[in-house]
């Protein structure tokens, strides 16, 4: 599988001279937050210059803290969470001489999976052994940034019953799914959606529309437009169906790795979208986290904007 990184990589990164603030999200995943901050401070005493590890429970407070950070003058913001922790500290970072680690403490952690920094906390601390900078490619839609995808319709509602059932049943995968196929029976109304994209406009009706940044998790479901990705474009698809059975069933051949990919989705590929939406008040989600939003959606590649720590050894996958 090719990087879709910058050609240039960054020379070894200096940890022994970093300023190192790392932001915990104590609320991610399933391993706590306190020993994630434990196993920051074991694996980086006496490796760097200076070490402030900062915990937050509230993912409100996470942007903030980023900013902050970057706004002090850290050499390097050590994100540990899930997709919503990374992409939240990486709109703080992005564009900025910041860099970022990654140490996924989330349920899914798609960015890093992608990057190849590591799927587990163990694994991922070992970036600090010999890293080296990347410069990778993010996304950004009305000014936020984000890293695995936005999306539209269906899967708000999916990431809020989620959040329910999590709360009765514990983070897992398995409560994942089942929160997806919940949400997905009881859709009671299809999106209507005006795409413009390569000069064209294209309408649309359907259940789920999302703009996909990483070819990792469209690889990883059997989708097209990992291709598109991994050439520095975006990949908006749209699912054909528009009510609960046939998008339940849709969903079931994705999670078979059966997709008719086609047949399922409309696939549109660009470096820049306007999207509008009807009603135009929007609940929108962005790399595991939901927000209302008012279109249009002004959706853009910002090429290597985002300076992210990854070992020496590590090829990576598709995070640029």
């Amino acid at each position: 599988m090719t990087s879709q990184r910058d050609p240039a990589e960054d020379p070894d990164f200096d940890l022994g001279s970093a300023r190192v603030c790392a932001i915990v999200n104590m609320g991610s995943g399933r391993e706590a937050g306190d020993d994630i901050a434990d196993k920051l401070r074991t694996a980086l005493h006496g490796r760097v210059a200076a070490l402030e590890v900062r915990g937050t429970g509230q993912g409100d407070d996470l942007p903030a803290m980023a900013r902050a950070a970057v706004a002090e003058g850290f050499d390097l913001i050590v994100a540990a969470g899930g997709d919503g922790t990374q992409a939240a500290v990486a709109g703080a970072v992005a564009g900025t001489e910041a860099a970022m680690a990654v140490i996924p403490g989330g349920t899914f952690n798609y960015f890093a999976r992608d990057l190849g920094s590591g799927e587990t906390v163990e694994a991922a601390l070992g970036i600090f052994d010999a890293p080296r900078i990347r410069r990778v490619h993010v996304g950004e839609m009305n000014g936020m940034i984000f890293l695995n995808n936005v999306s539209f319709g269906a899967y708000p509602e999916i990431l809020r019953r989620r959040e329910s059932i999590y709360r009765r049943w514990g983070r897992s995968r398995l409560a994942a799914y089942w929160s997806a196929v919940a949400a997905l029976w009881t859709l009671r109304r299809p999106l209507r959606l005006t795409a413009r994209a390569n000069g064209e406009e294209r309408h649309f009706t359907t259940a789920l529309a999302f703009v996909a940044k990483s070819a990792y998790q469209l690889d990883t479901f059997g989708l097209e437009g990992a291709d598109c990705v991994r050439r520095g474009q975006l990949a908006l698809l749209l699912a054909r169906a528009k009510r609960p059975g046939p998008l339940v069933r849709s969903a079931l051949r994705l999670a078979l790795g059966k997709t008719a990919r086609y047949a399922d989705f409309d696939l549109i590929c660009a470096d820049e979208f306007e999207l509008e939406t009807v009603p135009r008040h929007e609940y929108v989600a962005h790399d595991g986290e939901k927000t209302w939003m008012d279109s249009p959606f002004r959706i853009r590649v910002r090429h290597g904007a985002l300076k992210v720590l990854v070992p020496a050894e590590s090829g990576g996958r598709d995070a640029g």
